[in-house]
């Protein structure tokens, strides 16, 4: 199935979309694959609304971030900066974690943000969230949770793909403030129930009419992905799937590969 992506491939300018299924080979689980745990992730509007919610969610993302730092690309992102030689010329990805930047890759549109970055709701202003996750840690030193070196695994907490993690103990974690305002802190990141902001969108949608394939790595699950496979379709392009597993756009593939996203893409450098 390999050889037929390429030859499908071959030739033409094409963009890539890719969910967590990619990353799943840096050490950062995906939501919906095999062995994937149930999850209840915040609400935006629960975020927004109530500081005991925000005080949960820090607490489990200060842990989840210990692991997401020490993620790093692997063969897939690897094989994505290669084949820019073979007519890719954007990544869209659902993804936070900057693996996709990390590895090389010069055009990506960070669809869902990413969660290296904080954003004060009030002042508006973006920060490193490495600066926020040291002020975290010295407000919070009796919060535990360790790390396996070049992975990104927890011991005591369960690590989602959007750097969250599930820990019990949280009632009395220390919520820091925006220091420029005093506002509050939100990763700057599209959480369930938030909107990708419409310019993301409409950069998105230019980039898929003027490559002519677009290749998907993901399941497809929410509409911020699959509407751009549908796009595409509706346009009359081909649709090539990677995923393993089933997808909600498998009727409008043209090629359809059941398998792992990174082991595919290697091949697929390799043969074109």
């Amino acid at each position: 199935m390999t050889g037929q992506l390429a030859e499908l491939l071959r030739g033409r300018r094409w963009v890539a979309l890719t969910g967590a299924g990619i990353s799943t080979d840096s050490g950062i689980p995906d939501y919906r694959g095999a062995g994937a745990r149930p999850t209840n992730p915040i609400q935006y509007a629960d975020f927004l609304g109530a500081e005991s919610v925000r005080r949960r969610y820090w607490a489990r993302s200060l842990l989840g971030f210990r692991s997401f730092g020490v993620a790093r690309p692997n063969p897939g992102h690897d094989a994505l900066v290669a084949l820019r030689e073979s007519g890719l010329r954007t990544v869209i990805t659902q993804n936070v974690d900057g693996l996709h930047q990390a590895a090389g890759s010069p055009s990506v549109i960070d669809l869902h943000g990413r969660i290296d970055r904080v954003i004060c709701l009030s002042c508006g202003a973006v920060s490193a969230r490495t600066e926020l996750q040291r002020r975290l840690e010295a407000a919070n030193p009796g919060v535990e949770g360790k790390v396996a070196a070049g992975r990104a695994e927890l011991d005591d907490a369960r690590l989602r793909p959007d750097g969250d993690a599930v820990v019990e103990q949280w009632g009395d974690f220390v919520v820091l403030p925006c220091d420029r305002c005093g506002g509050v802190l939100k990763p700057d990141v599209v959480f369930f129930g938030e909107s990708v902001p419409p310019e993301r969108v409409a950069v998105s949608y230019r980039v898929v009419d003027e490559a002519e394939v677009l290749v998907a790595g993901s399941s497809l699950t929410v509409m911020s992905g699959l509407r751009f496979v549908r796009h595409a379709a509706k346009a009359g392009k081909p649709v090539a799937i990677i995923n393993r597993g089933p997808t909600r756009g498998d009727e409008l593939a043209t090629v359809r590969i059941d398998g792992g996203t990174s082991e595919t893409l290697v091949e697929l450098a390799a043969n074109l």
